[in-house]
C-alpha cells in the first residue's frame, strides 16, 4: 500500500523547513503528499522538492479565498506543482447565509477548475454533520446542491456520531481521497491505532473502494515526525496482517 500524509501533521516544522519536512516523510515511507500551505515557496521550488524526495502530490488544502483573490494565478501555481485535487478545508457553513455562499462558490469554481484539469473537493470537520445555527445539516446540503467531490475526514465524521464506513460507502462515487485519522470521541486527536476511531475497518473499506488514504495526525506528540512515524508503523502492521 502507498499512503499519503497531510503536511499539517508536521506543522511544527513545515513553516520553517518545508523541504526538511518533505524529506522526513519520504524517509518514513509515505509516498503521497497533501499540502496545507506553501509558506512563501514558489511553485517551481515546491515541485523541485517533490522531485528530489521522490514524492507525489495527491492534493492540497487550499481556500476558496485564494480562488476569489486571483483565480488565474492560483491555477497556475497548482498546475506547476502538478496538483490534481484542490480541496477546500473549510468554508462558512454555520448559518444558512454562509452555507448558501459557500455552495454558490463551489458550484462556480468546480467547472472552472475542471477545465484546467483540477478536481474540486470539500473536506469536512464534525460540524458539517450536525445542525448549524439555522438547523441545517451543511454536509447534506452540499451533497444535494453541488456535484463537487468530498474528502471525508473519517475521524471527524466519527466524532459527529456518523459511521465513517457508511459515509464513504454512500458517497463512494464522489470520494477519491479520505483522511485516515484517529483520536477520542471527544475530539482529541491521536496517532493511528491509539484512539477510539475504527481506523483498521476504515482502511479496509477504503482499500475495497479504491480510495487513496491520506494520514492526518494532529497531536505532534512529542513531535510531528515521531507521531506520523507511529502512524506509518501502525499501517505497516495492518499491511503485514493482510499478507499473512
Amino acid at each position: 500500500m502507498e499512503y499519503g500524509i497531510q503536511m499539517y501533521s508536521l506543522r511544527d516544522i513545515t513553516k520553517d523547513d518545508l523541504a526538511g519536512a518533505l524529506k522526513k516523510v519520504a524517509e518514513i515511507g509515505y509516498k503521497w503528499v497533501e499540502f496545507a500551505g506553501f509558506f512563501g515557496h514558489s511553485a517551481e521550488d515546491v515541485k523541485a522538492m517533490l522531485d528530489e524526495y521522490g514524492l507525489k502530490i495527491s492534493s492540497t488544502h487550499s481556500s476558496l479565498g485564494e480562488l476569489d483573490a486571483d483565480f488565474a494565478a492560483t491555477v497556475k501555481y497548482h498546475k506547476t506543482i502538478g496538483n490534481p485535487n484542490y480541496i477546500i478545508p473549510g468554508a462558512p457553513w454555520d448559518t444558512k447565509a454562509g452555507l448558501d455562499s459557500t455552495i454558490e462558490k463551489l458550484n462556480k469554481y468546480k467547472p472552472m477548475l475542471a477545465a484546467e484539469g483540477i478536481t474540486l473537493a470539500y473536506h469536512n470537520h464534525d460540524g458539517e454533520f450536525k445542525p448549524n445555527k439555522d438547523g441545517i445539516i451543511a454536509h447534506a446540503e452540499m451533497e444535494a446542491r453541488t456535484t463537487v467531490n468530498f474528502q471525508i475526514d473519517t475521524y471527524w465524521a466519527f466524532c459527529a456520531g456518523r459511521d465513517p464506513i457508511e459515509t464513504i460507502t454512500r458517497l463512494k462515487d464522489r470520494v477519491k481521497i479520505i483522511h485516515l485519522k484517529d483520536g477520542t470521541r471527544d475530539r482529541k486527536g491521536l496517532a493511528l491505532g491509539e484512539g477510539e476511531a475504527p481506523v483498521a475497518a476504515v482502511r479496509a473499506k477504503a482499500i475495497e473502494l479504491g480510495m487513496r488514504m491520506v494520514v492526518e495526525s494532529e497531536g505532534c506528540q512529542p513531535t510531528g515526525v515521531e507521531e506520523v512515524t507511529r502512524c506509518f508503523n501502525y499501517l505497516k502492521s495492518l499491511d503485514a496482517k493482510d499478507n499473512q
